[in-house]
C-alpha cells in the first residue's frame, strides 16, 4: 500500500473542491523555499512559551502549521489551582433537579456512545495585547451532555445547568459595604435549553489523547462557539436548578459593558450602558503569518466565531482595497477557520496588513474605533493590523 503524505491528501481534497478555485499556495504546509517574514510590531523579547507552568500561557500563532494545535502548545488559563485528579477515583456528579441523581466514573463516560468535534477556543480576554495568542483549536472526544441529561431525566421546573470544577480557592465576595472571604469552586452555568442542544460535550480526550492537566484532565465541559470561560475544566459536578446562578465568574468578573445611544459620554443621560454576560464568541479574524513564497508572499490567518457560516474574509494592504482571501475547505462549523491570501508585488519597506471577516448574517468584524464605547476589555474582536518589513 502506498503511503499518501499529508500534503498529497490536501491536494486531493483541493482537487475535489476545485470549483472553489483554490490555488497551490493555499496549502498550509510550509513549502520548500518558503521563508517566514518577521513581524515588526511584536513586543520586545516576545516569548509566549517562556513559562510552561504559568497560570496563563499563550500560543504563538506564528507557528500554526495545520488545523489542530498540539496539546503541549494549546493556550491555557485558569483563575484558581490546577487540581491533579486520580482518574481511577474520579466521579462526575449530577445533582439537583434531575430525576435520577447519579455519578459517573471516567470508565462509565468512556463506555457511553462518544462523539468528536473540532473546536476553536478563545479566551474572552484575547486581543491584540496578547497578539491573539489566547486561542487554539483542538479535536475533542467525549459524550454529548444532552444524552446524559436525557438518560437521567430532568425535572419540569429546571431552568439552569451549573457546572462546577474541582479547582477552588479562597476569594473575596463583596456584598455592598461588606466583604467575606469564602472558599469557592470555579463555576459557570448555561440555560437548560442550551444544555440540551447537540453541541455541549463532556470531553475526556483532545487530538486523540487524554486531556492534559492544563486542559482539564480527566473531564471538562466543551461549549463549541462559546468563549473559553464557559468551558469548565476539571469538571466535578453538574447541578440543575430553577434559579439563575450568580457565581463570581458568571455575574461579576465576566461581563461586557458598552454604551448605546447618546453622545457616548460616561455621564450622558441619553447613553444606555448595557451589561451582558460573556457567552458566545464574537466574530474575529487575525493574521498569524506572512511567508515569502517564490516571487510573492503567502499570508495565513484564522477566524473565530460562534459557528455562524461565513460570507467572506478579506485582506487589506497599506489601506488599499479589500481583497478576498481563500478559506481552507478543511474548516468546520466550530473549528477556527484558516484562510490564506496571496500577496504579489510587495515593494521593499514597511507594510501594514489587516484582515476582516463577514458572516452570513451580514455581521462585519469591527475596527478598534467602532469598539471605543466598550468599557470592558473582554470580547475584543477588533480588526488587528500587523506590520512587516519586506527586504
Amino acid at each position: 500500500m502506498t503511503e499518501i503524505t499529508r500534503r498529497e491528501t490536501l491536494r486531493k481534497g483541493f482537487a475535489v473542491a476545485s470549483f472553489l478555485a483554490i490555488p497551490e499556495w493555499a496549502l498550509p504546509a510550509l513549502a520548500q523555499g518558503e521563508e517566514d517574514v518577521r513581524f515588526i510590531d511584536l513586543p520586545q523579547n516576545y516569548n509566549p512559551s517562556a513559562n510552561p507552568n504559568a497560570a496563563t500561557r499563550q500560543y504563538d500563532i506564528r507557528t500554526i502549521d495545520g488545523m489542530l494545535t498540539p496539546k503541549d502548545r494549546f493556550f491555557t488559563t485558569q483563575h484558581m489551582n490546577k487540581p491533579e485528579i486520580d482518574p481511577d477515583k474520579y466521579r462526575l456528579k449530577f445533582t439537583g433537579m434531575v430525576m435520577k441523581p447519579s455519578e459517573f466514573s471516567l470508565a462509565d463516560l468512556k463506555a457511553m456512545k462518544s462523539t468528536e468535534m473540532t473546536v476553536g477556543f478563545e479566551c474572552s480576554g484575547n486581543s491584540a495585547r496578547a497578539i491573539e495568542g489566547l486561542s487554539s483549536c483542538g479535536k475533542f472526544t467525549g459524550v454529548p451532555l444532552s444524552a446524559v441529561l436525557k438518560q437521567l431525566g430532568v425535572h419540569p421546573k429546571a431552568r439552569e445547568v451549573v457546572f462546577f470544577g474541582t479547582d477552588h480557592q479562597t476569594q473575596d465576595v463583596a456584598f455592598r459595604q461588606q466583604t467575606y472571604k469564602l472558599d469557592q469552586q470555579f463555576g459557570r452555568s448555561i440555560t437548560l435549553e442550551n444544555a440540551l442542544k447537540p453541541e455541549p460535550m463532556l470531553a475526556y480526550a483532545m487530538n486523540g489523547d487524554s486531556l492534559t492537566l492544563n486542559q482539564g484532565f480527566p473531564v471538562r465541559l466543551v461549549m463549541p462557539g462559546w468563549y473559553g470561560v464557559a468551558n469548565v475544566k476539571w469538571l466535578s459536578e453538574v447541578h440543575l436548578q430553577e434559579d439563575r446562578y450568580l457565581g463570581n465568574y458568571q455575574a461579576r468578573w465576566y461581563r461586557s459593558v458598552i454604551g448605546v445611544g447618546g453622545s457616548g459620554g460616561d455621564t450622558d443621560p441619553d447613553t444606555q450602558w448595557v451589561e451582558t454576560e460573556i457567552t458566545h464568541m464574537h466574530l474575529k479574524s487575525a493574521i498569524a503569518q506572512v511567508r515569502k513564497s517564490g516571487g510573492g508572499y503567502r499570508v495565513l490567518g484564522f477566524v473565530l466565531n460562534d459557528g455562524t457560516p461565513l460570507k467572506s474574509v478579506e485582506v487589506q494592504i497599506d489601506n488599499g482595497p479589500w481583497q478576498r482571501a481563500t478559506l481552507d475547505p478543511a474548516n468546520s462549523q466550530y473549528s477556527w477557520k484558516l484562510f490564506t491570501f496571496q500577496w504579489d508585488g510587495a515593494a521593499p519597506g514597511e507594510h501594514t496588513l489587516v484582515s476582516r471577516v463577514t458572516d452570513a448574517d451580514g455581521n462585519v468584524q469591527p475596527t478598534a474605533a467602532e469598539l471605543s464605547r466598550k468599557k470592558t476589555f473582554l470580547q475584543d474582536n477588533a480588526q488587528f493590523p500587523r506590520k512587516v518589513m519586506i527586504s
